[in-house]
């Protein structure tokens, strides 16, 4: 009987779209998105907050589009970025062709919530001209009045098949570009309906825990429910949703992708929680390396451990480690291997000195380790 290693996750197989220049579902890198929370209108403000989240990794950024003066201002966002824009559309079928025209790379918009038929042609058209692709998003908390009396309660039924009959709406006019997500703030409401979404559907999927809560409650939140589908494959993109700095929603994303060995990017930093053990002060220190090490994107393992009964193990597994000794005398491991030692004035720089070089040694030979294709 073959076992498949246990690190592997078999991933869903769905169809691809293209969001702007980045591929989201058929086998693609899972992608780590974000929102911005300034006034879209805001052009200098917006600019400023999306560069930031590009920065920070991000693959694509959303943007609010609630007035005609937030799509007029999009033409001059997105020649100012990088990252592919989506353009955030609620009922509004003339700002979906506004924001089209204006270069969004992506409508996140429901079909069955702009009008009739003629309008959804012409968003279609719109978005087919402009090259946009578009996403489905159902939410719990705004579900169809129908489907609410039909089921009494947002359950997953009601929002899978609010999904699919959007998507009809979008297929009746031969479009397929689209990916789908079905929020919820209850994360096992939220998991059940995208377990039965991606049984009954191939199209791409975007993953979020919506109105998640603050930094840690939210990142909780988001990790646990997002975590379970990613680990069952199910997933092409995410937004992790947070109270919070949207920077700190790519840097979760991010982080959720590479404890599943699904996305690898920058420094993983793997450290002890201390005790009386500790020959360092290993919070303060792995706190500043953090800082000190946030700009690298090279995908490098690095093991932080106050003392010599986890430190050595911990550090023949990882790129660099730091295992704490006596008398200020910690063993560095350079590739697995005790190299030598240092004393505790020197910790923190001598590390990002290392770091760095290790870095450059992977930039040089190109082995810079991309989104796992393994994983798809």
């Amino acid at each position: 009987m073959s076992v498949r290693p246990y690190r592997d996750i078999l991933r869903r197989a769905s169809r691809q779209i293209m969001v702007g220049n980045v591929p989201v579902g058929g086998g693609a890198p899972i992608t780590v998105q974000s929102m911005t929370n300034t006034l879209t209108h805001d052009v200098s403000a917006t600019v400023e907050q999306v560069r930031q989240l590009e920065a920070a990794g991000a693959d694509i950024v959303r943007v609010s589009c609630p007035d005609e003066e937030s799509t007029k201002a999009l033409s001059s966002i997105v020649k100012q970025v990088n990252v592919p824009i989506v353009a955030d559309i609620h009922f509004h079928y003339r700002r979906a062709i506004e924001a089209a025209v204006s270069g969004a790379a992506c409508l996140r918009i429901n079909p069955g919530n702009i009008g009739s038929r003629a309008r959804v042609k012409e968003v279609v058209r719109a978005a087919r001209d402009h090259g946009c692709s578009m996403r489905i998003g159902v939410n719990a908390g705004s579900l169809e009045h129908e489907l609410l009396e039909k089921y009494g309660e947002p359950c997953p039924e009601a929002m899978v098949e609010s999904a699919l009959n959007h998507a009809r709406i979008l297929e009746d006019e031969d479009f397929v570009d689209f990916k789908i997500s079905v929020k919820a703030s209850d994360v096992f409401l939220a998991v059940a309906a995208y377990q039965q979404l991606a049984e009954a559907c191939d199209y791409p999927l975007h993953l979020g825990i919506t109105e998640a809560g603050g930094l840690i409650s939210g990142t909780v939140k988001s990790s646990v429910g997002m975590g379970m589908l990613l680990w069952s494959g199910i997933g092409d993109t995410v937004r992790v949703s947070l109270s919070a700095d949207p920077v700190e929603e790519v840097r979760v994303g991010f982080d959720l992708l590479k404890s599943l060995n699904l996305r690898h990017r920058g420094v993983n930093i793997i450290s002890c929680p201390s005790c009386a053990r500790q020959a360092f002060p290993v919070i303060k220190t792995v706190e500043i390396l953090e800082k000190r090490l946030a700009h690298i994107t090279t995908p490098l393992t690095l093991s932080i451990i106050g003392c010599v009964v986890n430190g050595p193990g911990e550090a023949r597994e990882t790129d660099i480690g730091l295992a704490g000794g006596g008398r200020g005398n910690h063993m560095v491991y350079v590739n697995g291997i005790a190299d030598h030692k240092i004393d505790d004035e020197r910790i923190v720089n001598h590390v990002v000195e290392l770091v760095e070089a290790r870095v450059r040694e992977i930039e040089a030979v190109g082995l810079v380790d991309l989104p796992t294709a393994a994983a798809s």
